[in-house]
């Protein structure tokens, strides 16, 4: 009897702990209701939030406006721009958008453009609230107007107060977003606008002296100088991969060996797992030309050296230089303004565009290192992540001759 009883105790001990581990389990899993409350109206804010990031248009307000309604629990919004123009309402409920409902919405939403709260009663036993979308500076972005019957009491006029806020500021990112798109592509241009246009003299009067001693080298030194432009100026993205930059790097070192010969030594080491690397598109021109003009400033030869290796979560490419160096204190300042000044060192153009670009991508951690000192050449090093979210490019097939 005695081990009957154990073993019913033990069977009543199990089924106890099992009672309240499915408890527990259906503690975590069923919300309160203001949890869900809570949850419903973040994720509503997040679908509206995806559709004003694409700034604020016809088509993100139409996106938009359902998920604004159900943050203000109105019975319609519509979202109007900074001229007054109706850009999308909802629902799309006739008999609540009438002439006179519109007419009211129209008026208010012209009246809050300033910068004021404007409340209309009585419009068809409806109350129109019309709320300015106000940039953090003060610059109005639109208007959002609700319908409601109800009356415009503190809790709801703040509630769409606050629903604005949150709408003018996801506008206000988009905006942001389209800015910092402008300048990246400026900062493009601006550094194929620095390639060298000696570089492009030279690298065609070298190829016109191959023309009659030796054809099938001027055919390839124009295929590679046509391949070297049309990268260089091709519409792309703001990234690529290492692997295409170091392809196009060899295009312009073929160039300039074609031009100096022996004269100038190219070493390269690259690590094959940085290859697929993501860096700033036309990132390591600046590094590469630099490097020859210092290497060969007064010189009848030069070397340069650019190693691409793994350290861990990184990857860091260095671009190095035998040349005349320059003087340490220019750099006192840091890279960035000490390279900005061409009267200092004309060697250095574009490299202050690159390091600002590395640090917008991946933050102060990444940039541009320079060491260097008079008479021991200089040597450039840029470090940038192995991986990063929301930083892609597309791969390219790698083909460097280092020789």
């Amino acid at each position: 009897m005695s081990g009957e009883l154990a073993i019913v105790l033990a069977i009543l001990v199990l089924a106890a702990v099992a009672a309240a581990v499915i408890t527990v389990r259906t503690r975590r899993v069923v919300a309160t209701p203001t949890e869900r409350g809570v949850h419903a109206a973040l994720y509503t804010a997040s679908l509206a939030a995806r559709a004003l990031r694409q700034g604020l248009d016809t088509d993100s307000a139409g996106t938009a406006v359902p998920f604004l309604r159900g943050l203000t629990g109105t019975e319609g919004v519509a979202v109007f721009d900074v001229d007054g123009r109706l850009l999308a309402s909802d629902p799309p409920d006739e008999t609540l958008w009438t002439r006179s409902v519109l007419d009211a919405c129209e008026r208010a939403a012209g009246e809050s453009i300033s910068g004021e709260r404007r409340v209309l009663t009585h419009a068809e036993n409806s109350t129109v609230l019309a709320q300015p979308l106000l940039a953090e500076g003060g610059d109005a972005l639109g208007v959002l107007v609700v319908v409601t019957t109800r009356s415009p009491a503190p809790g709801l006029l703040g509630a769409v107060g606050e629903v604005a806020r949150y709408a003018a500021s996801q506008i206000e990112l988009a905006e942001l977003d389209a800015s910092r798109a402008r300048l990246d592509r400026a900062e493009v241009l601006a550094l194929r606008a620095q390639i060298s246009p000696h570089f492009i003299y030279n690298a065609l009067n070298t190829i016109a002296s191959f023309v009659r001693t030796d054809p099938d080298r001027a055919r390839e030194l124009i295929l590679e100088f046509a391949d070297f432009t049309r990268y260089s100026f091709r519409a792309a993205g703001q990234y690529t991969t290492l692997a295409e930059e170091l392809r196009n790097i060899d295009r312009y070192l073929t160039l300039e060996r074609a031009r100096f010969g022996e004269a100038l030594k190219v070493r390269l080491q690259v690590a094959p797992e940085v290859l697929n690397v993501v860096v700033p598109f036309l990132a390591l021109q600046p590094l590469v030309e630099n490097a020859v003009r210092h290497g060969f400033a007064g010189r009848a030869s030069g070397e340069i050296e650019i190693i691409a290796r793994d350290e861990g979560s990184d990857c860091v490419i260095t671009v190095e230089d035998n040349g005349i160096g320059m003087d340490p204190e220019i750099l006192r300042s840091g890279p960035g303004d000490a390279l900005a000044d061409d009267q200092k060192d004309s060697a250095h153009v574009g490299l202050t565009n690159v390091d600002h670009r590395l640090r917008a991508a991946f933050g102060n951690d990444y940039g541009l290192v320079v060491e260097t000192a008079i008479g021991a050449g200089t040597k450039v090093v840029m470090r940038v992540p192995k991986f990063r979210s929301g930083v892609r490019a597309g791969g390219g097939a790698f083909g460097l001759d280092a020789s």
